[in-house]
């Protein structure tokens, strides 16, 4: 089945909260470093602005491959793309409140780094196939086709601190608007 990877579907089912991510508000984030769609490997804790948007994400359609018709049956799984579009659409409504993103899957680097530059996103994107932000804080996953990826939430970071958590996330091409929201009501500009 061909999908357009720009839009989520309309009818997708929504997510739950399962509690999942309550463990997470006021946790100091360790230092991870990982492979980045940028060319270069990245310490989540060593980025030198006022908010980190960290975002995670299952993952992002390849455009040679069909999307299974059953992922689109995953609650929070479908609308990857979409997300980062409007995520790399906003890249300078984030900058204007100090607040870089930097989105998360369990994809391969080299799959992040073709769609990044298909799709020509400014933002950041890290690969984190070991799972080592899992390991470390419990973030909550799935697992499809043998593989372990990321449920969709966001955390918001400031000098290393989860100081806000969003999950679950729905619909994903909207969320950029509840972060600016929330940067508009929490920063000084």
């Amino acid at each position: 089945m061909n999908v357009d990877l720009t839009k989520p579907p309309y009818d997708l089912p929504q997510p739950i909260d399962d509690g999942s991510c309550d463990h997470l508000l006021g946790i100091t984030i360790p230092n991870s470093i990982l492979p980045s769609t940028k060319g270069n490997f990245l310490n989540i804790c060593k980025i030198d602005t006022q908010f980190v948007i960290l975002y995670f994400f299952p993952m992002m359609g390849i455009l040679e491959k069909n999307i299974p018709s059953r992922w689109n049956s995953i609650p929070g799984a479908r609308g990857c793309t979409p997300q980062n579009i409007t995520v790399s659409e906003h890249i300078a409504d984030l900058q204007d409140y100090d607040a870089i993103p930097i989105g998360v899957s369990t994809q391969p680097i080299d799959e992040l780094s073709k769609i990044s530059s298909i799709r020509n996103f400014s933002q950041i994107i890290l690969s984190d196939i070991d799972l080592e932000l899992q390991k470390k804080l419990s973030i909550p996953t799935f697992q499809f086709e043998n593989k372990t990826m990321y449920k969709r939430l966001t955390l918001i970071l400031k000098k290393s601190k989860i100081i806000e958590v969003f999950y679950p996330i729905f619909p994903p091409d909207k969320h950029i608007y509840e972060i600016l929201k929330w940067l508009e009501s929490n920063s000084i500009k």
